[in-house]
C-alpha cells in the first residue's frame, strides 16, 4: 500500500465533513468569534432582564428593572455607603483568603510530596472539609467575640481545608521521573521540592486559589451577619428585610464584578508566571 500518511488522514476524515468553527473539539476558535461569544454571554441576560421587566408586568419589588438598579447604585454611591461596604468586604475577604492561602499552599505541597505527612493530615482535613463553615459561627462568636476576628476566621476555615487538599492532589500527580531525574543530576530533597515540584505544580496552585477565592466571597455574606456595621453582605441582608430588591441586585452585581476582576487577574498571573508551562490555558 503506497498511500502517504497525509492521504490516509484525508481518506479517514474528508475535508468536506469538517466540524463548524463553533463545535471545534479542543481547538482554538477565531478571535472575532471568541469576542462575540463573550459579549453575548453578558449582553443576552441583560437584554432578557430588560425585556421581562419592561413588558412582563412584574412588580418591581420582586424584580426591579436595570434602570431601577442603576438608580439605586447611583444613590448608594453618592452617599458613599456602597464604597464603604465594598472596602469593608474586600478587606475581610482579602485578609482571610491571603492567610488561608499562605498556610494551605505549603501544607498542601508537603502532603502531596510526603506520604507520611499525607497520612497524618489527610483524614483530619477530609473530615473538616465536610463541615460547613457557617456551622462554626456560634463557636467563633463564643471564642472571638463579635469583632472582625470571627468574620476573617470564618473565611479562613472555608478556604483553608479545600485549598490544602486541592494543592495536595496537584502535587500527587507530579511525574516520578522528574523527581528521580533531579536526584540523578545531583539534586537533594530541598532542590527537588523548590526547583522541580513547585514549578511543575504552580499552574495548579494558581487555579486552586482562583477557584477557592469564589468560596471566600460566598462566605463574606454569612460572615457579615455577625454584628457587622458595614459590608456588601450586610447591605444585602438589610435590603432584604425592607424588600429593597434594587439594592440587593446592586450588592450582588458588585460582588460579581469584583469576583470576575479577581478571576481575570489570576488568569493573567498564570500567563505571566507560567510562560514555561507546556499546557495551553
Amino acid at each position: 500500500m503506497n498511500e502517504t500518511p497525509s492521504s490516509i488522514r484525508d481518506y479517514i476524515r474528508p475535508k468536506k465533513i469538517k466540524p463548524t468553527v463553533f463545535w471545534r473539539l479542543a481547538e482554538d476558535i477565531p478571535k472575532p468569534l471568541n469576542t462575540a461569544l463573550i459579549i453575548t454571554s453578558i449582553g443576552a441576560p441583560l437584554l432578557l432582564w430588560w425585556l421581562v421587566t419592561t413588558f412582563g408586568n412584574i412588580d418591581p419589588k420582586f424584580l426591579p428593572s436595570p434602570a431601577k438598579v442603576m438608580e439605586a447604585f447611583g444613590r448608594l454611591w453618592s452617599t458613599r455607603e456602597l464604597l464603604k461596604d465594598t472596602v469593608a468586604s474586600l478587606w475581610r475577604v482579602g485578609v482571610g483568603f491571603i492567610l488561608a492561602a499562605a498556610v494551605s499552599i505549603p501544607i498542601g505541597i508537603l502532603m502531596g510530596s510526603f506520604p507520611s505527612v499525607r497520612a497524618l493530615l489527610e483524614p483530619l482535613f477530609g473530615l473538616m472539609r465536610y463541615m460547613p463553615a457557617p456551622a462554626f459561627i456560634p463557636l467563633l462568636i463564643l471564642y472571638l467575640g463579635i469583632g472582625e476576628e470571627p468574620k476573617i476566621t470564618l473565611i479562613f476555615i472555608g478556604v483553608f481545608f479545600f485549598n490544602s487538599l486541592m494543592v495536595m492532589d496537584t502535587v500527587k500527580f507530579v511525574p516520578k521521573d522528574l523527581i528521580e531525574a533531579s536526584y540523578i543530576l545531583g539534586g537533594d530533597r530541598k532542590q527537588a521540592l523548590l526547583q522541580v515540584i513547585f514549578p511543575h505544580v504552580l499552574p495548579g496552585i494558581i487555579d486552586a486559589c482562583r477557584i477557592n477565592l469564589a468560596a471566600a466571597w460566598q462566605l463574606v455574606i454569612v460572615s457579615e451577619l455577625i454584628a457587622a456595621t458595614e459590608g456588601l453582605g450586610r447591605r444585602i441582608s438589610v435590603a432584604g428585610r425592607f424588600l429593597k430588591t434594587d439594592e440587593i441586585f446592586v450588592g450582588l452585581i458588585v460582588i460579581g464584578v469584583i469576583g470576575l476582576s479577581f478571576d481575570l487577574f489570576f488568569q493573567y498571573l498564570l500567563r505571566v508566571s507560567c510562560k514555561w508551562a507546556s499546557q495551553k490555558r
